[in-house]
């Protein structure tokens, strides 16, 4: 019988990383995206690491850094009272930096896409950059932020090399459903570990359709 305590702490994790990761985005994005700085291609590989890095590698180091037994790790415990590894804070931030590009990218490409004649006609009206951002640009790319939006929360879903680097297993805290998933299969369990596939099957196709059909309507709109 399907356990759903590691599918409702998937959609919880997932939710709260998807949330973080818009808020810190949309300054980020639009720096990049118009930024001249010498430092931005650096800024820029080290966000885009998670595509081409292997899970493992990446949750390998944070839980080394994460760890009581290092100086970053004790000056959390001690200072901050923050116990990242084995924990649901911990896999909050590890999801937060695994999924970064995927919110990133979207948004800073419908920034780059914009006329500089917007910024410029609101700069004219004596709009200050942060009017400029959320009444002139924001409404502007509201394809990219969808599409940002819903591609982190569905990566988040499937991720399972970092998570379970960082938050192991533990029932009802760090056990999300990939995880989940890894276990009944290596107690021959099939029959549980289709119905948790199935669930993240048809749940991360339903959000992509959605993106789709968002952006297809709204780029029709825009052309009529």
């Amino acid at each position: 019988m399907i356990n759903w305590q590691p599918l409702i702490l998937t959609f919880q994790l997932a939710s709260i990383t998807t949330i973080l990761l818009f808020l810190l985005a949309i300054p980020l994005s639009y720096w990049l995206a118009y930024s001249k700085s010498r430092i931005k291609p650096v800024i820029e590989a080290l966000i885009s690491m998670p595509l081409v890095l292997p899970p493992t590698v990446l949750g390998f180091y944070l839980l080394i850094a994460f760890s009581p037994n290092n100086i970053f790790g004790q000056w959390l415990d001690q200072w901050l009272g923050l116990r990242l590894v084995f924990s649901f804070p911990g896999l909050v931030l590890a999801s937060s930096i695994y999924s970064l590009p995927f919110m990133v990218h979207p948004i800073q490409s419908g920034f780059a896409g914009l006329s500089p004649s917007l910024r410029d006609a609101a700069a004219v009206l004596g709009k200050s950059r942060l009017e400029t951002l959320g009444k002139v640009l924001l409404p502007n790319i509201k394809p990219s932020l969808i599409t940002g939006l819903v591609l982190s929360f569905a990566h988040t879903v499937g991720e399972f090399g970092v998570v379970l680097m960082i938050g192991g297993n533990l029932p009802g805290q760090t056990k999300v459903a990939s995880v989940a998933i890894y276990e009944e299969v290596e107690a021959l369990n099939y029959s549980v570990a289709h119905a948790y596939s199935l669930v993240l099957f048809l749940l991360s196709f339903s959000i992509l359709l959605l993106v789709y059909l968002v952006n297809g309507g709204y780029h029709k709109r825009f052309w009529l």
